[in-house]
């Protein structure tokens, strides 16, 4: 996909769900709706879910897509390294990261952006998987970002 596109794909995605998420505070229905619009919306996304920090490990929360691994080894992982590096990471090939946690081996490019709270502390992250290679860019991360601070509004 061109970048156009992807980037005018993204901003349909924002604005529906802008229009979607005024209807309730709650930031876990709120979260529960970003997952299922952007896994819906976005052909490439193959898996599509939150992992949140509870007790120094990182659990499962929303998510579309095949089964996902419950609970992430500490400090294993493109997740956990989002956590640890406080910054989104984008992996082209899956297979060259060092410590990947394969939770599905159709998996094969991934991003993941961490889930900052109000006060801006982080609590979690949102992980995207794609059966592709280098399905992710800077696109998907600004954008993406974006999207996750609606949940908060």
């Amino acid at each position: 996909m061109n970048n156009n596109k992807k980037q005018g794909r993204y901003e349909r995605i924002y604005n529906q769900l802008k229009e979607l998420l005024v209807k309730t505070d709650d930031h876990y229905a709120r979260m529960s709706t970003i997952i299922a619009v952007l896994h819906h919306k976005v052909d490439y996304f193959f898996w599509t879910g939150f992992y949140f920090l509870k007790n120094d490990k990182l659990i499962v929360g929303q998510y579309q897509g095949a089964v996902a691994c419950q609970e992430l080894k500490k400090d294993t992982g493109v997740c956990w390294a989002g956590i640890n590096q406080q910054k989104s990471i984008v992996v082209a090939d899956v297979e060259k990261f060092p410590g990947h946690i394969a939770c599905d081996s159709r998996s094969k490019s991934e991003i993941v952006i961490p889930l900052k709270n109000k006060t801006g502390d982080i609590i979690g992250v949102l992980d995207v998987d794609s059966n592709e290679y280098n399905s992710f860019d800077e696109i998907d991360e600004q954008q993406l970002t974006k999207i996750l601070e609606l949940i908060y509004l």
